[in-house]
């Protein structure tokens, strides 16, 4: 039943990746994994039905605290498990866990649950847009980064340079997925806040992200609120 489910939940994703994108920015969607995390595969595919998506923002953010298990996850980041711990803390939640999402900054959800996931990503995306945000880059690999209120927003926003790895596949020797090749898909490398922002006149910056792998720039409240924006250049 379990897998039945799975398979029409990820046909029901990548169906929707043919639909026409909204005319607003597109949906965040951040994937707390681990290397040594037998229930991550799932979500780790389920990852990857979204990571081609226009209308979606995929991102795999590996945490470190599994590593104890047999298996040092190559990717894990410190900063990841922090910024998790962030999102527990603003749900009012003391546990974390893995495969989770979140979803627009709000959101949090088991990662394997397609349906919900689906649920939510189409509620984002027909969310009022309260920040326009454009994004590119130049020859040189700074970005430009332009935004506008458009509605009521906090006073405390963080602007976030996220870059990523598109697709790796790992085979794990030791640990609970000994003997898996596994495919991840938009890896997080890096996340730096460049600034910040009240929205009080429009925002002009620049921010480096030398190098060919893709950047996303979100705009947040604080470290672990709503997405109010995000855009990405590859």
């Amino acid at each position: 039943m379990i897998k039945r489910l799975t398979a029409a939940a990820l046909a029901s994703l990548t169906l929707a990746s043919t639909a026409p994108a909204l005319a607003g920015g597109p949906v965040v969607v951040e994937l707390f994994t681990s290397q040594g995390c037998s229930s991550c595969p799932p979500a780790d595919a389920i990852l990857g039905e979204l990571a081609d998506r226009e209308d979606v923002i995929a991102l795999s953010l590996h945490v470190d605290y599994w590593d104890y298990l047999g298996w040092v996850d190559e990717f894990a980041d410190p900063a990841h498990t922090a910024r998790q711990r962030g999102y527990a803390r603003a749900a009012k939640s003391t546990m974390i866990y893995t495969p989770q999402m979140v979803i627009g900054g709000t959101d949090q959800i088991v990662g394997t649950k397609a349906m919900q996931l689906a649920k939510f990503i189409d509620q984002h995306k027909n969310a009022p847009d309260v920040v326009s945000l454009k994004l590119s880059r130049d020859g040189s690999g700074a970005l430009q980064i332009s935004a506008q209120r458009t509605g009521d927003v906090p006073s405390d926003m963080l602007v976030q340079v996220v870059r990523y790895m598109r697709e790796r596949v790992v085979s794990i020797r030791s640990g609970e997925n000994a003997g898996k090749d596994v495919t991840y898909h938009n890896v997080v490398e890096s996340m730096v806040s460049v600034g910040g922002w009240n929205g009080d006149a429009d925002l002009n910056m620049q921010a480096d992200a030398p190098g060919d792998h893709p950047a996303v720039v979100l705009i947040q409240d604080g470290s672990s609120g709503p997405i109010l924006a995000a855009a990405r250049v590859d």
